[in-house]
């Protein structure tokens, strides 16, 4: 229970900061993109009420009880709510991600004689083709940036203290998290890949910084490093192994993709935005599979506590999901580029009717909304991990008594 309580605290601290960052996310819709809301609202608007009515009335519904009920409710009750919680977090994302998705492959609609897409088909849309693998590759991202986390704190405190009970169970228990999901991140991302490869190939192939087809037979190279150039619509200092590519993507050593080249300049994406953080994305993907059987290995030789440099390198791994994460996201948002609905609306054609310097203004707005409650929400994650877990360790919201000392 002392270990529930201690992380059930840092579960409350990441609703408060989603919530709070969630809310101005939806007047970025109003504020820069209200040609988006206005051409797709009729589909883009009822998934988003969908995610209020599912997700935030789920959560709101529990969040007292798990904040405030630790001591008035049976331990099975409070667990229960706590899970509520989670799986309102979850059905949130499902929303968000439909919605996400349905912009990268749109599906169940017409579009009227105004430009507007009219919803046909509810299940089409809320399930599009590129639905399924983001729903189960993000899902998968969220619960290994938390086992890097865990990983990473629970070792920090056990380089402080290495007989620490608590700390001990919750490192085990990151580490058992990481080795079981990221071979299953792997696969999913490797799915979500050949999708990708079928529905938006410029992506793809500035995935790959491949500009030009290789010579027939040859396959397609893995480019570990290259620095894209937009201008001159090549590579500069590129380092590639040959054919790997070509057995990733089109598990065949002599296959080929599309090349940059066969598409209009206008309708590629920004290439070394998308190559770099695809490359930052999976060498951290490497990383905590490296971090996942390493500490198999010392399970199985009983030094996982005692190995010290193991713990310093999970120390070092603390941010990696939660970076890898957002690589992905600039690599599914950039890589559809120059796309808001792909093949159909235009990122120029979504942007609202305003000037130059409200942009900015609003811009500025958002950011610093932003910075603060990132800030603070990193200020007070900071000032529950500085301490382990303590024997009777206090709730999220502790009571009067907790706070004076009587009973």
């Amino acid at each position: 229970m002392d270990v529930y309580r201690y992380w059930l605290k840092v579960l409350a601290l990441n609703v408060a900061v989603g919530t709070a960052s969630g809310l101005i996310l939806e007047y970025q819709f109003g504020l820069n993109w209200s040609r988006l809301s206005t051409q797709a609202g009729d589909i883009l608007g009822p998934l988003m009420f969908y995610e209020v009515l599912a997700a935030f009335f789920l959560e709101a519904g529990f969040l007292g009880i798990m904040l405030f009920g630790l001591k008035k409710v049976g331990p099975r009750i409070h667990f229960f709510a706590t899970c509520a919680v989670a799986l309102g977090s979850l059905i949130s994302a499902f929303w968000i991600l439909s919605a996400n998705s349905w912009m990268h492959t749109p599906a169940g609609y017409s579009i009227a004689t105004d430009g507007r897409f009219i919803a046909d088909d509810w299940w089409a849309i809320i399930f599009n083709p590129s639905f399924p693998y983001r729903l189960v590759h993000m899902t998968l991202a969220a619960l290994l940036g938390s086992g890097t986390l865990v990983a990473g704190i629970s070792a920090w405190q056990l380089l402080r203290a290495p007989e620490n009970p608590r700390a001990r169970l919750t490192y085990s228990m990151a580490l058992w998290a990481i080795v079981v999901l990221i071979p299953v991140q792997i696969l999913a991302g490797d799915l979500h890949g050949e999708h990708s490869f079928k529905v938006q190939p410029q992506k793809v192939a500035a995935i790959e910084g491949s500009w030009t087809p290789p010579a027939e037979g040859a396959g397609e190279p893995l480019r570990l490093f290259a620095i894209p150039d937009m201008t001159a619509r090549r590579n500069h200092w590129e380092v590639a192994i040959p054919r790997i590519a070509s057995l990733y993507l089109r598990h065949d050593l002599s296959g080929t993709i599309a090349a940059l080249d066969e598409f209009p300049p206008e309708d590629i994406p920004p290439v070394p935005a998308v190559f770099f953080a695809f490359r930052v994305m999976v060498g951290l993907g490497l990383l905590m599979l490296g971090q996942g059987l390493t500490g198999l290995v010392l399970r199985r030789r009983q030094r996982l506590y005692a190995a010290r440099w193991m713990l310093r390198g999970c120390v070092l791994m603390t941010p990696a999901g939660f970076v890898a994460m957002l690589s992905g996201w600039v690599v599914t948002e950039v890589g559809r580029q120059p796309f808001t609905v792909y093949g159909l609306l235009r990122t120029t054609d979504g942007l609202s009717s305003v000037s130059r310097q409200q942009v900015i203004k609003s811009t500025w707005f958002i950011l610093s909304f932003y910075l603060l409650i990132f800030g603070v929400g990193l200020w007070v994650l900071l000032r529950i991990l500085r301490e382990p877990p303590h024997e009777d360790e206090a709730g999220p919201q502790p009571t009067l008594a907790d706070e004076t000392g009587d009973s």
